[in-house]
């Protein structure tokens, strides 16, 4: 792809040669003269790079060739897929595929080696199943939704179009579910499923799992890092982004259009509503109820602004403990 169809496809203004073809796109350091980079507006750099994706208000260089856009990030990531080194599959089942009668699927799907179809399963029409890959009983995948290697589905869980599950995740696992009694803790079957909307991706060695009774619930758009673990019951709604380790205990409800840090972690049985963005390492212990950002660690989320005042406090302390040592002294010696 040349300059001018990436222009095209960026809606992107070009101050360059439109035939110049980018061999690989690269990071400002590791770029050669025949390479895409991209620059962060106001950012100083030193780069190889041919070609440049840059605000529009960034300066002119007789040097480089330059796509001028108004967000250079989202731009960059509109440009990664043409770069990606992913291989492609082509239509097909594999021969060690294991593929119950009454499972239906789809055209141009392709299905690996050593995965697993289930009896009542729907593969939407170009989805890509990788190996060893289990797909349960009556669980469903969208068009064009990709497993990679080693993804597990349990029973009845139903995934969108366009979605994409990274290895050894594990979705529809049962909840944590047990109520004590005179012989011990007695296991409460989990009846309900995982339903997944379009456009998510689930992290490598996330776990979601499915209802107690009602479904567990992931919304359109959303974002799950690495090792994430939502529990039964959850709501998360539209375009949500979930950093990796976080841990949401049962019937946590997330708003559309959350930010959640890494290691952040809810206590269950909470509500948080929408655009609210949630600081690393946070304890969620109640709800939240008006938008805006929050951090505590495990003190608790309370106001971001407020949770740096805070720690600008602590980190005092010793200074005024030493400044109160002294005057304490010094009355003391004034009263002697």
């Amino acid at each position: 792809m040349n300059l001018a169809e990436l222009a095209r496809l960026l809606g992107a203004t070009l101050d360059g040669d439109p035939e110049f073809v980018p061999a690989r796109l690269a990071s400002l350091g590791a770029a050669r003269p025949s390479d895409l980079a991209f620059v962060m507006p106001k950012r100083a750099f030193t780069t190889a790079a041919g070609a440049l994706i840059v605000a529009t208000e960034h300066p002119s260089d007789p040097d480089r060739h330059l796509l001028r856009v108004g967000d250079v990030y989202a731009a960059y990531a509109r440009v990664s897929a043409y770069f990606d080194s992913a291989p492609r599959r082509a239509p097909g089942v594999h021969p060690s595929a294991v593929v119950d009668p009454s499972a239906t699927i789809g055209s141009g799907a392709y299905i690996g080696p050593g995965a697993v179809i289930e009896a009542g399963v729907t593969v939407g029409e170009g989805c890509v199943i990788e190996s060893q890959c289990v797909v349960g009983a009556d669980s469903s995948l969208g068009a064009r939704s990709h497993l990679m290697a080693r993804v597990t589905l349990y029973h009845g869980v139903r995934i969108g179009a366009d979605c994409r599950v990274h290895s050894g995740a594990v979705i529809g696992a049962d909840g944590f579910g047990f109520a004590p009694s005179a012989d011990g803790w007695q296991k409460i079957h989990q009846i309900g499923g995982v339903v997944i909307g379009d456009d998510c991706e689930i992290g490598a060695n996330s776990c979601i799992d499915r209802g107690a009774l009602d479904d567990t619930r992931i919304g359109h758009g959303v974002k799950i890092d690495d090792q994430v673990m939502i529990a039964h019951n959850c709501v998360i709604g539209d375009r949500t982004a979930i950093a990796a380790c976080v841990g949401m205990a049962g019937s946590t409800q997330l708003g559309a259009d959350c930010t959640v840090g890494g290691a952040a972690g809810f206590a269950g049985h909470i509500a948080v509503c929408d655009k609210v963005h949630i600081g690393a390492m946070t304890l969620v212990a109640g709800d939240i109820d008006v938008p805006g950002a929050y951090a505590g660690g495990v003190q608790g989320a309370r106001p971001m602004r407020a949770w740096k005042k805070n720690v600008a406090r602590f980190n005092q302390l010793d200074a005024l403990a030493r400044r109160l040592i002294a005057l304490e002294k010094r009355d003391n010696g004034t009263k002697e």
